[in-house]
């Protein structure tokens, strides 16, 4: 059987990082979400520079989370500056609960092996 050039698949990095993630990779992604509940940022952040670099799946899951907290800080900021107008009490409250439920979510998410990006976050890190 003689193959053709034409039909024969290519396999690029893209497909490498398609995988599912082993175990490990879906524990500390997952880690790196339940970890800002307790140290916002010292917790993701160590993981994220200790295991990104060893996982494609890690290295999204920390920037996924490091866009969010950036966007939920940008978001909590214009809150507070909306508050003269008394807006800002009730989107104060509304971005608290959201980042509480969507960082419970992303953590599941994580664990269950699939990429979730919180809402409203702004992508900083690609």
């Amino acid at each position: 059987m003689t193959t053709n050039p034409e039909f024969e698949p290519v396999y690029d990095e893209v497909e490498k990082y398609e995988q599912f993630p082993t175990q490990d990779e879906r524990l500390f992604a997952s880690l790196i979400y339940i970890l800002s509940f307790f140290t916002s940022i010292i917790g993701p952040l160590i993981i994220w520079l200790l295991k990104g670099s060893e996982s494609e799946f890690v290295n999204r899951a920390g920037k996924n989370y490091f866009n969010s907290a950036i966007s939920y800080a940008i978001w909590t900021v214009i809150s507070l500056v909306l508050m003269i107008v008394l807006v800002g009490f009730i989107t104060m409250a509304v971005i608290g609960i959201m980042s509480f439920v969507f960082t419970i979510i992303a953590a599941v998410k994580a664990y269950n092996g699939e990429d979730y990006l919180i809402p409203l976050s702004i992508p900083f890190f690609k």
